[in-house]
């Protein structure tokens, strides 16, 4: 007989009980949107490219959330390489996962691979 609060960022019948700060693109248009607003603006972005058949992707897929929870200046976006193929070969994505830092809308790092310390150090350097 209580009322039932959501998060602003959670919407109401959602069956997961922590939102996600991540935010998925599943089309090219609003990826370059996204790199187009990134160019007026000093804020970093992360970007995760990710395939649902990758399990090192979905192991660190926690790490990232935790990333994006702790860092809120910095945007995350989560790109499926088999849905935004084309979006993937423009970073020149080989290995998954694979993570692009962009700041100004430049590419200013990439990580490879399941490396938590290494994405959070260069999270943090670049972010100031």
């Amino acid at each position: 007989m209580g009322y039932e609060f959501f998060p602003m960022n959670q919407s109401n019948g959602s069956s997961s009980t922590s939102p996600s700060l991540v935010l998925e693109l599943h089309s090219s248009a609003k990826w370059r949107a996204h790199l187009q607003a990134s160019k007026e603006s000093t804020k970093l972005i992360v970007i995760d490219f990710t395939a649902s058949w990758c399990r090192p992707c979905r192991f660190i897929e926690p790490t990232i959330n935790e990333f994006a929870a702790k860092y809120t200046d910095v945007k995350f976006f989560k790109i499926d390489v088999d849905e935004l193929m084309n979006v993937a070969q423009e970073f020149e994505v080989q290995t998954l996962p694979s993570f692009v830092l962009i700041k100004g809308g430049i590419a200013v790092d990439k990580i490879v691979g399941v490396k938590k310390e290494e994405l959070q150090n260069k999270i943090e350097r670049h972010m100031v």
